[in-house]
Protein backbone atom coordinates (compact mmCIF):
# COMPACT_ATOMS: atom_id res chain seq x y z
CA UNK A 1 0.00 0.00 0.00
CA UNK A 2 1.58 3.09 -0.94
CA UNK A 3 2.21 6.04 1.62
CA UNK A 4 0.69 9.23 -0.87
CA UNK A 5 -2.67 10.08 -1.68
CA UNK A 6 -4.28 12.13 -5.06
CA UNK A 7 -6.20 11.61 -8.16
CA UNK A 8 -7.04 8.33 -8.79
CA UNK A 9 -5.89 9.00 -12.55
CA UNK A 10 -2.27 8.71 -11.16
CA UNK A 11 -0.15 5.97 -9.64
CA UNK A 12 0.50 6.85 -6.35
CA UNK A 13 3.60 5.63 -5.95
CA UNK A 14 5.29 7.16 -8.87
CA UNK A 15 2.88 9.43 -10.35
CA UNK A 16 2.56 7.82 -13.94
CA UNK A 17 -1.00 8.13 -15.60
CA UNK A 18 -2.69 4.96 -15.02
CA UNK A 19 -4.29 3.28 -17.97
CA UNK A 20 -8.06 3.00 -18.31
CA UNK A 21 -9.79 0.24 -16.29
CA UNK A 22 -9.49 -2.80 -18.02
CA UNK A 23 -12.21 -6.60 -17.62
CA UNK A 24 -9.14 -7.48 -14.78
CA UNK A 25 -9.49 -7.26 -11.30
CA UNK A 26 -6.88 -4.95 -11.59
CA UNK A 27 -5.14 -2.01 -13.17
CA UNK A 28 -1.23 -2.25 -12.99
CA UNK A 29 0.78 0.90 -13.27
CA UNK A 30 3.54 0.51 -16.56
CA UNK A 31 6.35 2.03 -15.35
CA UNK A 32 6.54 0.68 -11.38
CA UNK A 33 3.99 -2.07 -11.33
CA UNK A 34 1.90 -1.28 -8.51
CA UNK A 35 -1.47 -2.59 -8.34
CA UNK A 36 -4.93 -1.31 -7.80
CA UNK A 37 -7.90 -2.70 -7.28
CA UNK A 38 -10.81 -1.90 -10.00
CA UNK A 39 -12.84 -1.32 -7.39
CA UNK A 40 -11.54 2.20 -6.72
CA UNK A 41 -12.83 3.30 -9.73
CA UNK A 42 -16.43 2.74 -9.45
CA UNK A 43 -17.59 6.10 -8.81
CA UNK A 44 -15.02 7.33 -11.53
CA UNK A 45 -16.59 8.99 -15.27
CA UNK A 46 -14.02 9.00 -17.96
CA UNK A 47 -14.93 11.67 -20.37
CA UNK A 48 -13.04 12.58 -23.51
CA UNK A 49 -13.93 15.65 -26.36
CA UNK A 50 -12.07 16.52 -29.66
CA UNK A 51 -11.96 20.39 -30.50
CA UNK A 52 -12.01 21.27 -34.02
CA UNK A 53 -10.82 24.72 -34.85
CA UNK A 54 -14.05 26.40 -37.02
CA UNK A 55 -13.85 27.16 -40.91
CA UNK A 56 -13.16 30.67 -41.05
CA UNK A 57 -15.62 31.87 -44.12
CA UNK A 58 -13.36 34.69 -44.84
CA UNK A 59 -10.25 32.34 -45.52
CA UNK A 60 -11.88 29.71 -47.38
CA UNK A 61 -12.46 32.51 -50.48
CA UNK A 62 -10.01 31.53 -53.32
CA UNK A 63 -7.92 34.69 -53.96
CA UNK A 64 -5.99 34.97 -57.18
CA UNK A 65 -1.90 35.12 -56.93
CA UNK A 66 -2.09 38.81 -57.10
CA UNK A 67 -4.87 40.06 -55.35
CA UNK A 68 -3.17 37.36 -52.45
CA UNK A 69 -1.61 39.67 -49.65
CA UNK A 70 2.15 38.63 -49.18
CA UNK A 71 2.81 37.78 -45.17
CA UNK A 72 6.08 37.41 -43.44
CA UNK A 73 9.10 39.42 -42.82
CA UNK A 74 9.73 41.57 -45.54
CA UNK A 75 13.88 41.70 -45.29
CA UNK A 76 16.53 43.71 -47.96
CA UNK A 77 16.71 41.36 -50.86
CA UNK A 78 17.35 42.53 -54.20
CA UNK A 79 14.89 40.56 -56.58
CA UNK A 80 16.31 38.45 -59.39
CA UNK A 81 13.95 39.35 -61.99
CA UNK A 82 12.74 43.31 -61.26
CA UNK A 83 16.19 44.59 -59.16
CA UNK A 84 13.89 45.95 -56.66
CA UNK A 85 14.63 45.59 -52.77
CA UNK A 86 11.97 44.31 -50.94
CA UNK A 87 11.68 40.08 -50.84
CA UNK A 88 9.02 38.34 -48.03
CA UNK A 89 10.02 35.11 -46.72
CA UNK A 90 9.57 31.53 -44.69
CA UNK A 91 11.00 28.59 -44.03
CA UNK A 92 10.56 24.79 -44.33
CA UNK A 93 12.09 21.48 -43.17
CA UNK A 94 12.23 20.20 -46.83
CA UNK A 95 14.84 17.83 -46.54
CA UNK A 96 16.57 15.39 -43.66
CA UNK A 97 16.89 16.69 -40.16
CA UNK A 98 20.33 17.08 -40.61
CA UNK A 99 20.65 19.04 -43.39
CA UNK A 100 19.68 22.38 -43.38
CA UNK A 101 15.92 24.48 -44.17
CA UNK A 102 14.90 25.79 -47.37
CA UNK A 103 13.87 29.65 -47.22
CA UNK A 104 11.19 30.77 -49.79
CA UNK A 105 11.49 34.36 -51.04
CA UNK A 106 8.48 36.20 -52.41
CA UNK A 107 9.23 40.18 -54.23
CA UNK A 108 6.70 42.51 -52.86
CA UNK A 109 6.84 44.00 -56.01
CA UNK A 110 6.43 41.56 -58.63
CA UNK A 111 5.51 38.28 -57.10
CA UNK A 112 8.35 36.14 -58.56
CA UNK A 113 8.90 33.91 -56.22
CA UNK A 114 12.91 31.94 -55.42
CA UNK A 115 14.25 29.73 -52.95
CA UNK A 116 17.28 29.10 -51.44
CA UNK A 117 18.78 25.68 -49.62
CA UNK A 118 20.53 26.93 -46.02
Amino acid sequence: MSCFRGDVDFCPECGNILPLPSRLNTITCPRCSFKISVQDFTSQVIKSSVMFNPLDQSNVAVESAEDAELKGPVIDRKCSRCNKEGMVYHTRQMRSADEGQTVFFTCIHCRFQEKEDS
